[in-house]
């Protein structure tokens, strides 16, 4: 910034420079840090994910521990012997700018008769 105060660089050089820093770097990390759900939203939209709020390299490391659970997970499935000893399916690594999975709804007890009466012809 000293350099830009006595006009030993341009505004210009120092942008580019700022932009070309690695991803990993502090000063990336805290541009990422202060982006808002729209701006991350955007980016998601246009492909940039090397903006988005982990480097390149911790999002491989989230994908392969996800697919490392998922295989443990089969493994599991597969060498048991009743449907009921089943664990429950792991959940994805949680990252930054993505939106945890909404639980599925489950039908109440109403619902469960009102559909039962209908499949059988009773609707009336």
């Amino acid at each position: 910034m000293l350099d830009v105060h006595r006009g030993q660089m341009t505004w210009r050089q120092l942008r580019v420079l700022i932009q070309h820093l690695p991803p990993e770097s502090s000063t990336m990390t805290a541009l990422r840090n202060e982006l808002t759900d729209e701006e991350l939203a955007e980016q998601a939209e246009n492909g940039e994910p090397e903006r988005g709020r982990w480097s390149q390299l911790e999002q491989l490391t989230a994908s392969v521990l996800d697919a490392v659970k998922r295989l443990e997970y089969v493994t599991v499935c597969s060498n048991v012997e009743h449907k009921r000893d089943r664990p429950e399916p792991p959940e994805p690594t949680a990252r930054p700018g993505a939106k945890p999975r909404k639980p599925k709804p489950k039908i109440t007890d109403a619902a469960r008769e009102r559909l039962f009466q209908l499949i059988n012809g009773g609707a009336a």
